[in-house]
């Protein structure tokens, strides 16, 4: 009986929202205001997720530029630079220095140059003389290698350097370099060899006259040899065709004609 009463109860509550549309119609707004809510709350999130994506992006490839400006301008400072782990290319193979060390130094560049560098010194004191042998890469006519001659002879300058003649090597003729006026000074000498690419320079004090000098750096050159050349076969080919050229180191090397004497032939202009 009970359960009679309540279901009638029920189904009276039922016909009663039937009759009134207004409970039917009641919830829909709540919902679909909650509904627009939740649909603009989302869309605002994935903006802001967008957003902040993009940022990072952004920051990103601005950091890459700068990492890559600072490796360009740290490629470019960099410069000339000791390879400690380079063996030695070339060698003298009697030296005129009985009391003075050779140092060997070998200086590579981010462009591919590499510079074999010889020193003759005494102990704590300036060089005497010094062989460098250049093999260009790319960085190859950024420098005035006269200049780069006159800053390694005096460290202290700068100063200029004139044509002081030429002298005979097994490499062919090289320019003498000295100060304009200084006839009883050093002597710097420069050797450009087109095929292979190859420079030959440096400078000496070495003896006590002029044509001593001149001859202690024929001497020198004469007596450069090639210890390596590795992958250079043409390298190998400019030596060992030198070596066929090779002179004496003994007093007739301090003789000099009308041409490669250490002044300049009036009649022949500057050398």
């Amino acid at each position: 009986m009970r359960f009679s009463v309540g279901r009638g109860r029920l189904m009276r509550s039922f016909r009663a929202i039937e009759a009134n549309p207004s409970y039917s119609t009641r919830i829909h707004p709540a919902l679909t205001s909650f509904a627009d809510e939740c649909c603009a709350t989302l869309a605002r999130l994935v903006a802001y997720v967008g957003a902040l994506a993009l940022l990072g992006i952004v920051g990103i490839h601005l950091w890459d530029q700068l990492q890559l400006g600072d490796a360009v301008e740290t490629a470019a400072r960099a410069d000339w630079s000791v390879a400690d782990r380079s063996y030695p290319a070339f060698a003298v193979s009697q030296s005129d220095f009985p009391d003075k060390t050779m140092t060997y130094e070998v200086l590579r560049h981010p462009e591919g140059g590499r510079k074999d560098v010889m020193h003759w010194a005494a102990p704590g004191e300036r060089p005497v003389a010094e062989l460098q042998i250049y093999r260009p890469g790319g960085e190859f006519g950024d420098t005035n290698h006269t200049a780069d001659i006159a800053a390694r002879m005096d460290p202290n300058g700068p100063f200029e350097l004139e044509a002081a003649g030429v002298i005979d090597s097994k490499f062919g003729t090289v320019m003498l370099l000295r100060r304009p006026g200084d006839a009883g000074g050093c002597l710097g000498f420069l050797k450009r060899i087109d095929r292979p690419g190859l420079e030959i320079s440096g400078w000496s004090c070495q003896g006590e006259t002029l044509p001593a000098r001149r001859a202690a750096i024929g001497c020198m050159l004469n007596r450069l040899i090639l210890l390596t050349a590795g992958n250079e076969p043409k390298l190998a080919g400019l030596f060992a065709r030198a070596e066929l050229r090779r002179g004496d180191c003994g007093p007739a090397a301090s003789s000099a004609d009308w041409v490669t004497s250490a002044e300049t032939p009036a009649l022949r202009g500057g050398l």
